[in-house]
């Protein structure tokens, strides 16, 4: 059995783009203040993290994460402002298409289902 249908979209800024990945890297990133987590939680090294942001702030044209060294408090990071505005749009957008689509997705699943 094949996975069910379902949409998937990139976001074209200038020459690079924008899709799941970096989205979900950066909305990672929010949710535990940490690069190492977010790359953990993806199953992808640190460097590969620190890759895909240097990607992202090559698009927004400023940093899209601020990041604290170690010590006492542990150190750590957050979206700044655009960081943070980039992944809200992202996620608005794709919460509108999945709404769009799911019922054409659960047509073509049903097809597929149903073995044509």
């Amino acid at each position: 059995m094949s996975d069910a249908p379902r949409l998937w979209f990139q976001i074209r800024i200038g020459e690079g783009r924008f899709g799941p990945g970096k989205a979900e890297l950066l909305a990672h990133i929010r949710d535990t203040g940490s690069i190492s987590a977010a790359a953990r939680a993806m199953g992808m090294s640190y460097r590969r993290a620190w890759t895909l942001l240097d990607a992202v702030n090559a698009l927004t044209g400023v940093p899209v994460v601020e990041t604290e060294r170690g010590g006492a408090s542990g150190g750590g990071a957050k979206l700044t402002p655009r960081g943070a505005t980039l992944l809200a749009a992202y996620e608005q957008l794709r919460d509108a298409l999945d709404a769009t689509a799911a019922p054409t997705l659960r047509s073509l699943a049903a097809m597929d289902h149903a073995g044509e």
